[in-house]
């Protein structure tokens, strides 16, 4: 990372990068990383990387220019590939291993950065490094990172039977990474002659999870980790998604092609564009300015009411200007979040927010929710996990997924997977994060509020169980920032454009506590436009991201400032 970015966030505003907190001297501060040159090119690298149980089947030169982020050049750098842990399953006789890239610098700031991928996993993607948000005008590649990326121990095309396999879930859960974080460091020692002085962990979604994980599983190998949108209850929230089809299902007035209920006209365009406005004439004014989003989330959910605030239809016809009680009654359920006939909960609600129309949304609502999570579900996240003919009958197998008797599965363990995969997918322990606090390394962590398949709710659940772990305070070491109108991970009608790795850095390296975020809207005039950022915004719109509980309020000044917000 070039030092210059460095100094810019220890010198900048309060607002834009924070202030000194008062209880973060209490805990030690870790060095700042020293840049170094790799030793070499990478054809003379190739010929000294060793590793046990590893075979690095490629190292190539990837001269200046070859990538670019956000139309900008990303310098020379060596891109290895390879695999580890090859073996042949005794259970379903297929091949896994653990793939994964690593990318170089050439003129390397001394960081190592794991980038944790999403959803089923299964790919190598492109080891980059996300540094938070949509539409990314940077990435740690570019500020100088070694990175590294990993398909987590299964390829796409064994996703999702990749279940099957006993240890290729372990892998998936939180072995790959435990796995890939000794050599990767081998590698860099390798490469330039000293491990990296600060290693980061960065990710979203499943991502987020994998960061959530690391937290807590590997706290002794990473100083700052970044969790986006973090479905670190995983397994709960796809039995949530299951259950929000079901709903849907009850009011759907159509049919598909297989003959199941049409869940998109249980809750058509019109009337999701319906309630979204109605959430924001009832909410948009509590943060102290009607700007079309919602910052006090939590006074919305206060003063929203779907029954008394949304037009009820007087008949059965149904145009998008009103919702029937049947509808209302479903809605409801949805945002209350799965629960089985005794009325115990199985995941956690959502709050009702402006981003309920964004096209992410009904994509996880509505569709993936009868493809995705049910196929996660059905081969990774239930004990005996269900046989391959499934495959063909997901939807109907999400519709009727029984949350008495399917649900406990979760849970459950026998002679060949002998990890639940709640033991497998989630933190151990998860409020205590004292190993990693003592070290004096950081944990931040995002949400969008209007994540439609991973709650805020839950997340700030955690956050509020944390706090009260650490005597009520928890922000010298882990701080939580909800982004107002987001959709999963992105988009939405919100300010999604931000950077969480540069202040991350300046509170490990230098003691910057970030006391806020700066989030940026994509409008049209963006690099990097976002189609959902309502055009009577106007451009350049900014807001703070604060650390929860504190909560976005307008003090004055151009609404489309964020120096016109402050956090309290």
């Amino acid at each position: 990372m070039k030092t210059s970015a460095i100094a810019l966030c220890v010198s900048a505003t309060l607002a834009a990068c924070g202030g000194s907190s008062s209880n973060t001297s209490t805990l030690p501060r870790l060095t700042a990383a020293t840049p170094a040159t790799l030793a070499g090119s990478c054809a003379t690298l190739a010929a000294r990387l060793t590793f046990a149980n590893t075979t690095f089947t490629s190292v190539q030169d990837v001269p200046a220019g070859t990538l670019t982020v956000a139309g900008k050049p990303i310098a020379e750098h060596c891109v290895i590939e390879g695999q580890m842990n090859q073996r042949v399953s005794s259970v379903d006789g297929k091949t896994y291993a653990i793939g994964f890239e690593m990318r170089l610098p050439v003129a390397w700031n001394g960081r190592f950065f794991y980038q944790a991928n999403g959803g089923l996993d299964g790919n190598v993607l492109t080891a980059t490094g996300e540094i938070g948000g949509g539409g990314p005008l940077n990435d740690a590649l570019n500020m100088g990172f070694a990175v590294i990326s990993s398909d987590a121990g299964h390829s796409s095309s064994q996703n999702p039977l990749f279940g099957l396999d006993p240890q290729a879930r372990i892998d998936y859960g939180y072995n790959a990474v435990a796995t890939l974080t000794p050599m990767a460091k081998q590698v860099i020692k390798t490469a330039y002659g000293k491990a990296p002085d600060r290693s980061y962990f960065g990710g979203c979604s499943n991502g987020g999870r994998h960061a959530m994980v690391a937290a807590a599983r590997s706290s002794a190998e990473y100083d700052g980790i970044i969790a986006g949108d973090p479905g670190f209850h995983l397994p709960k929230a796809a039995i949530g998604e299951m259950w929000g089809a079901q709903q849907f299902a009850k009011v759907a007035t159509a049919t598909t092609t297989n003959g199941l209920p049409d869940i998109k006209t249980g809750f058509t365009a019109a009337e999701r564009q319906l309630v979204a406005s109605r959430i924001v004439a009832k909410c948009d004014a509590l943060d102290g300015v009607a700007d079309g989003m919602v910052h006090d989330i939590k006074a919305c959910q206060a003063n929203f009411s779907l029954a008394n605030d949304v037009p009820t239809c007087s008949s059965n016809v149904r145009d998008g200007t009103c919702l029937t009680a049947a509808q209302k009654d479903a809605i409801g359920n949805v945002f209350s979040g799965a629960r089985n006939s005794a009325g115990a909960a199985l995941y956690a609600s959502f709050p009702y927010d402006a981003g309920i129309n964004g096209a992410n949304w009904t994509l996880w609502k509505q569709s993936n929710s009868i493809a995705l999570d049910p196929a996660a579900a059905a081969f990774t996240f239930t004990t005996p996990p269900q046989s391959a003919s499934l495959l063909s009958q997901l939807s109907s197998y999400a519709l009727n997924f029984s949350m008495d008797t399917d649900a406990p599965t979760i849970f459950a363990t026998n002679g060949v997977y002998t990890e639940s995969s709640w033991s497998f997918m989630t933190p151990p322990d998860e409020t205590n994060l004292s190993a990693l606090k003592q070290r004096g390394a950081k944990l931040m962590v995002y949400h969008g509020t209007s994540d439609p398949v991973f709650s805020s709710n839950d997340t700030t659940d955690w956050y509020q169980r944390l706090m009260a772990a650490n005597a009520g305070d928890a922000s010298n070491f882990a701080r939580l920032y909800t982004v107002a109108g987001m959709n999963h991970c992105s988009g939405g009608p919100t300010a999604d454009q931000f950077d969480m790795l540069t202040p991350m850095i300046a509170w490990v390296e230098q003691g910057q506590s970030p006391d806020s975020v700066i989030a940026t809207a994509r409008d049209a005039s963006n690099a990097i436009p976002n189609s959902e950022v309502p055009a009577d915004w106007g451009a350049g719109r900014t807001r703070p991201l604060c650390p929860y509980p504190k909560v976005a309020r307008y003090k004055g000044g151009d609404v489309n400032s964020a120096a016109s917000f402050s956090c309290s």
